[in-house]
């Protein structure tokens, strides 16, 4: 490739960047033409060509990249220290197509109108609201553990593989009620990670390949957390980026399974996340909620602490510094704190319709 063309290539970031933070300005364009007009498109096609493969192309081109990059340092790596700045130019060449092409397959559905509009639900919600709504999950979540177990100090344990928790959690997708059709999954194509052991020391549940629209899920995450797994990143599938509203969707779409043990795994996720914004704000208060918790619900939480802890290392806050810095970068301003964000629009939607 010709210098003018690297130099050119590499260039071209600048107006990508300035044309997508315009972009970003306007909602209602993404929505429509992007999100709900090209995306669909790209998505399905992807989805079409790998969905068959039983294992994830993506993580097999992400592992071939990686090795070629360091096969490519070793071998020039004194070429590279005697021309840095043309070293850098090769960089910034292929940072800019990478930049083009994640916005084009997936990325640009950062900038749509949010889902609380979508829903026409408010999405900031006071203490006393969060506190109510919590109040009310830990009565629900108590009820769903007892016709489960008979006892409430059972352990609550999926009767189901892996495999038939994400067919399950597919299902689910396609008998979403009227309130969210725009949740429409076809072409399903969602696998197990090949690296959940490293998901894990990483501190990952699940993630989509946004250039192969495969979604990954953490094979090692306790059952009573995968379905929640499973339907967060199909819902990055279906063209939502935010993690508050990717939070909400695997949510709404779980608590809406008529399975029983998606029901209680979905109030389960729900609870854990107000328990925490209410602890964030009154220790005493989340003390006397905790209490009235079912003992086998206690120990769900306890495993999937456990699960944690197993894999806490020294590296997992480096990595989520850069997921931060990430999210950021993609009009999420929370960074990695945006995933608690879905307590707002938790409320916000159990106003509106009741538990």
């Amino acid at each position: 490739m010709k210098n003018k063309l690297r130099n050119g290539i590499a260039l071209s970031i600048i107006p990508q960047i300035i044309l997508v933070k315009w972009l970003g300005g306007h909602p209602d364009w993404v929505e429509n033409y992007y999100s709900k007009g090209l995306y669909p498109i790209i998505a399905k096609f992807f989805r079409t060509l790998f969905g068959w493969i039983p294992f994830s192309v993506g993580e097999i081109i992400y592992t071939a990249i990686f090795l070629l990059a360091i096969r490519y340092l070793f071998k020039n790596w004194n070429r590279i220290k005697t021309n840095k700045l043309k070293f850098l130019r090769d960089a910034l060449m292929v940072f800019s197509v990478f930049y083009f092409t994640f916005h084009v397959v997936w990325g640009l559905n950062y900038y749509r109108i949010p889902l609380s509009e979508t829903l026409a639900i408010k999405d900031k919600a006071t203490f006393e609201e969060i506190k109510s709504l919590t109040e009310q999950l830990v009565i629900k979540t108590n009820e769903l553990q007892f016709q489960v177990t008979a006892d409430s100090s059972a352990l609550v344990q999926l009767p189901y593989t892996r495999k038939e928790i994400i067919e399950k959690t597919i299902a689910g997708y396609g008998s979403v009620d009227e309130r969210m059709p725009f949740l429409e999954y076809q072409n399903p194509n969602i696998k197990k990670s090949m690296f959940s052991i490293l998901s894990s020391y990483m501190g990952i549940g699940g993630y989509l390949n946004p250039f192969t629209n495969e979604a990954q899920v953490n094979r090692k995450t306790p059952l009573f957390r995968f379905p929640i797994i499973s339907a967060h990143e199909i819902g990055h599938q279906v063209g939502y980026s935010a993690e508050n509203e990717t939070n909400l969707i695997g949510y709404l779409v779980t608590l809406k399974n008529e399975d029983i043990y998606f029901k209680y795994s979905a109030n389960a996720y729900a609870l854990s996340y107000c328990l925490n914004a209410v602890h964030r704000t009154d220790e005493k208060a989340f003390e006397q909620i905790f209490a009235k918790l079912n003992e086998g619900t206690k120990k769900n939480y306890q495993e999937l602490q456990d699960f944690h802890d197993a894999y806490e290392n020294p590296f997992e806050p480096i990595f989520k510094s850069v997921f931060s810095t990430f999210l950021k970068a993609n009009n999420q301003e929370d960074g990695i704190k945006s995933y608690s964000k879905v307590v707002n629009l938790l409320v916000g939607y159990h106003e509106r319709y009741p538990l």
